[in-house]
């Protein structure tokens, strides 16, 4: 059974949010702010994390930012609509989705299953053995590490998923709606913006100068792609 930790001020939301997710067959626990998730975190075991960015005491953004110091498990925030700055800056800083309030259970399922899987996945071996190259990036979709020059990267599943797309097929240029379908395995409405904050993200943690990439390079008006660097 799968843990999911709940963490909002609006002890409603958290309770509506436990009563579909226990009907689901998941296990949740509950915080009411950004520190007593962090505390719930390091204490027991967690799958993943749904979160409120307006909080007091610990705002979920800031929770957010300390999570990924402990871990890469998935974290979905919840969001109003009128927080596009706070969605944007959440993925900057490491979350996996975003679902704006408000929300219908029926979505909030069906994301959750998605992280969990793309996360279960990340780190349970069951895909075939197989390493991705590209100069000094490796890939290993066995162990489901990454490493950069011989250094380990640690990345979250959705990053993952996403340099695992662009080794594949080195030097195609994939469109942000294409990324969006294939990586989240969902309509890409509001592609643009999603992939750009994980692409940037990604940068950060494979390029030396995220500025001035090596690898992972922007076709203009068309996408992405990623390309052998050569000096």
């Amino acid at each position: 059974m799968y843990t999911i930790l709940v963490c909002d001020d609006e002890r409603d939301i958290v309770s509506a949010l436990k009563i579909y997710l226990s009907a689901d067959g998941y296990n949740v626990l509950t915080a009411y702010t950004g520190a007593e998730a962090i505390t719930v975190i390091t204490e027991q075991e967690v799958h993943l994390v749904l979160m409120d960015v307006m909080m007091p005491e610990m705002d979920g953004i800031t929770a957010m930012t300390k999570i990924r110091e402990i871990t890469n498990l998935p974290v979905i925030l919840l969001t109003a609509k009128s927080e596009d700055t706070d969605k944007i800056l959440g993925l900057n800083v490491g979350a996996d989705d975003y679902i704006t309030k408000p929300f219908n259970p029926v979505e909030v399922l069906a994301r959750v299953r998605s992280q969990l899987r793309r996360y279960m996945q990340l780190g349970g071996g069951q895909a075939p053995a197989r390493t991705l190259q590209l100069g000094g990036i490796v890939l290993c979709d066995d162990t489901k590490t990454v490493t950069v020059d011989g250094d380990v990267v640690a990345l979250t599943p959705t990053e993952f998923d996403m340099l695992k797309l662009f080794l594949q097929e080195p030097g195609k240029v994939f469109s942000p709606k294409e990324i969006y379908r294939k990586v989240w395995k969902e309509d890409p409405l509001g592609a643009e913006g999603t992939v750009a904050v994980h692409i940037r993200h990604l940068r950060e943690k494979i390029e030396i100068d995220p500025g001035n990439p090596r690898y992972l390079k922007v076709v203009w008006g068309k996408g992405y792609k990623m390309e052998a660097y050569t000096k």
